[in-house]
């Protein structure tokens, strides 16, 4: 999606579409599969993105167990009033990716959910950074708690612009 959008500042008339699979669907194809198998059959494709990927321009691009990388590129339709990008988008992407990074080390059947993230921005985000690689690392994962760390860096230097932590709770259906 933000890709595809080229950022012109003499434009007058801005629009953005998106479009995306069924997310039932999506959930479905998790069903036998290990976190770290329904991960890597995202990445390479064999199943869609789920549709938050979709309309945040974010795709996975690297997973292995306990550590998960997203890459975004920054749009103007993710900027906030003062023309930098809206730290919800920070807080997102780092939290999909060290929500995957715990996925990525459950077994078939087994879920997990966000119950804390903090997030620490060190600089702006905005169009002329370049795209962004968000790294997401487990630390802990337990029977029932899992923590992880998240990195969110100018692809191009690797200058940090953001860093997180989170708790997950791992649970069984």
């Amino acid at each position: 999606m933000a890709e595809q959008l080229a950022h012109d500042p003499e434009a007058t008339d801005r629009s953005l579409t998106i479009t995306w699979e069924d997310p039932m669907g999506i959930a479905a194809a998790a069903a036998g599969r290990s976190g770290l198998e329904f991960l890597q059959a995202m990445v390479s494709g064999e199943v869609p993105k789920p549709p938050i990927s979709e309309l945040l321009g974010a795709t996975a691009v690297e997973v292995e167990e306990g550590r998960v990388v997203f890459r975004i590129v920054p749009h103007e339709s993710h900027y906030n009033p003062i023309g930098a990008v809206h730290g919800g988008i920070h807080a997102t992407v780092l939290d999909a990716a060290m929500g995957c990074a715990v996925h990525s080390t459950l077994p078939a059947g087994t879920g997990y959910t966000t119950l804390e993230i903090k997030v620490n921005y060190v600089r702006a985000f905005r169009v002329d950074t370049g795209p962004a690689i968000a790294t997401g690392t487990v630390i802990h994962r337990g029977g029932r708690i899992a923590t992880a760390e998240g990195r969110l860096e100018r692809e191009s230097d690797g200058q940090l612009i953001a860093h997180a932590t989170t708790t997950c709770i791992v649970f069984a259906p």
